[in-house]
């Protein structure tokens, strides 16, 4: 297997664009920006270079380049983005990609690739059962066995989606700052509002979690990433480490298996 002397990683979610620069196994940058859907290759192209550019480089000294996306459209934009200037480097996340993992879901086309990628990850850390929970537009809580095998998950709402539906449908409750709440009992609106949100997700997930490991039935290791993780993280008992470069690693991992 060749290491690239510079590999892209680029995890497309549907609300933030998270870029890391490696060299070799070590990550070396890394960036987040808002998710464009209307984005278009050269548009990519430009703000990429931007961005190595930072470190010196262009976006023609990239050796080897990886995306995981849940935006099909972009994903399509990157690989025009790779097919003109990258000679046609990038991998695609995507059915038929190695990842050494095998697939228990009764129609394994269906596991998003964000999902699979921070399951690997996950996995090559842990190299036991573990279960990731990623603070995204959804929250989404991914169980992996002893062997290594992915064997499905759970999808709730996110924490902003749910924020903003109460505001929308609530005629009187404003929209308020996702803030760590001073207290559990509420003194205004807003502070009842946070620390519900709070509160009411950090129960969430650990609740899911302590049923996800009756299920497995052993004592699985739990790791949150995500944008909004550091939010609820601090008020579990159930999570076990944060990792906010998860994803990236796990596109590394990935890219590497795929060259085997």
């Amino acid at each position: 297997m060749i290491i690239p002397g510079v590999l892209l990683a680029i995890d497309v979610g549907n609300t933030q664009t998270h870029i890391g620069m490696f060299r070799g196994e070590s990550l070396v940058e890394s960036w987040r920006f808002a998710t464009w859907r209307e984005s278009t290759a050269d548009e990519l192209a430009a703000l990429c270079s931007s961005l190595l550019g930072l470190r010196d480089l262009g976006l023609r000294e990239v050796d080897a380049a990886i995306v995981s996306s849940v935006v099909p459209r972009l994903a399509q934009e990157y690989r025009a983005l790779s097919d003109r200037y990258l000679d046609g480097a990038l991998v695609v996340v995507g059915p038929g990609l190695r990842s050494g993992m095998p697939i228990r879901m009764e129609i394994p086309q269906e596991l998003g690739a964000d999902r699979l990628v921070n399951a690997v990850a996950a996995y090559e850390r842990y190299r036991t059962a573990c279960v990731v929970v990623d603070f995204g537009t959804a929250i989404t809580y991914d169980a992996v066995s002893t062997d290594g095998e992915y064997l499905g998950g759970i999808i709730t709402p996110g924490i902003e989606i749910s924020m903003e539906a109460l505001a929308t449908r609530a005629a009187k409750l404003p929209k308020v700052d996702l803030e760590a709440p001073q207290e559990l009992i509420g003194r205004s609106t807003q502070s009842a509002i946070q620390s519900g949100v709070v509160y009411g997700f950090a129960g969430q997930v650990d609740g899911i979690l302590c049923r996800l490991r009756q299920e497995l039935g052993v004592e699985a290791s739990a790791v949150a990433t995500g944008g909004l993780a550091a939010s609820i993280v601090p008020f579990c008992q159930e999570i076990d480490a944060v990792d906010d470069l998860l994803t990236l690693t796990g596109l590394r991992l990935l890219w590497e298996r795929s060259r085997q």
